[in-house]
């Protein structure tokens, strides 16, 4: 039970963070793009009650951690609602929505790398913020690359529909009734390591060149 309460104190800020940014950042594509759906609903929001499902974001992930160990994890948040057919050029602009959460997540890994450069140049001594932000970045980028497997209703989903062919495109949108399913299946069967793992794998490369000069001026 201590180690499940550590756990939570260590990734609560960060998840809640991801989550909201994450979410935010689809409303503000949206509303830039043409969309209004998403803000009159006060979806384009830092508060995290916001966007945050009970069901979803909290009870369906502590109860697979308690259940597994941790070695299976799975939620989701309330997710944004958006009219694509408001946006100025929907097809195109579907990407840009789609794509917008993210990349938000891609932005706070950088950040969260950055808190622990920081943290390392003022030697820091208390373990705790370290973990934190090795969890800030290690929770933004499985959430990058989880939202970029190309399934509809994913954030890569959204992205495969809007580069593909009118006439392929609707008939890869029709996936999106299925998609959950096939998405637990991949989890389930751990085939979506084949994806996740390599995205990250890239995703960090490009955070730690980003980062490179500033730990060479620290060191």
């Amino acid at each position: 039970m201590n180690e499940i309460i550590q756990a939570i104190a260590v990734y609560a800020l960060p998840v809640i963070f991801a989550i909201t940014l994450h979410e935010a950042a689809h409303a503000y594509a949206a509303k830039y793009l043409g969309d209004a759906t998403a803000y009159q609903q006060g979806r384009m929001s830092l508060n995290p009650i916001k966007h945050i499902d009970p069901f979803g974001t909290i009870i369906i992930p502590i109860l697979l951690y308690i259940a597994t160990a941790g070695a299976f994890l799975f939620g989701y948040a309330r997710p944004v609602p958006v009219e694509w057919g408001n946006l100025r050029k929907p097809k195109r602009d579907m990407a840009w929505v789609a794509l917008a959460g993210p990349a938000a997540n891609l932005v706070m890994a950088l950040l969260w790398m950055v808190l622990g450069i920081l943290l390392r140049a003022m030697q820091v001594d208390e373990p705790f913020f370290m973990r934190v932000a090795h969890a800030g970045v290690w929770i933004n980028l499985v959430i990058f690359a989880f939202n970029l497997l190309p399934i509809p209703p994913l954030d890569g989903g959204r992205i495969m529909t809007s580069l593909l062919p009118h006439k392929y495109a609707y008939k890869f949108a029709q996936l999106e009734p299925y998609g959950f399913f096939i998405v637990l299946a991949l989890i389930f069967f751990n085939l979506s390591k084949y994806w996740i793992f390599p995205v990250i794998s890239i995703a960090e490369t490009v955070l730690m060149l980003l980062v490179f000069p500033l730990t060479l001026l620290l060191n």
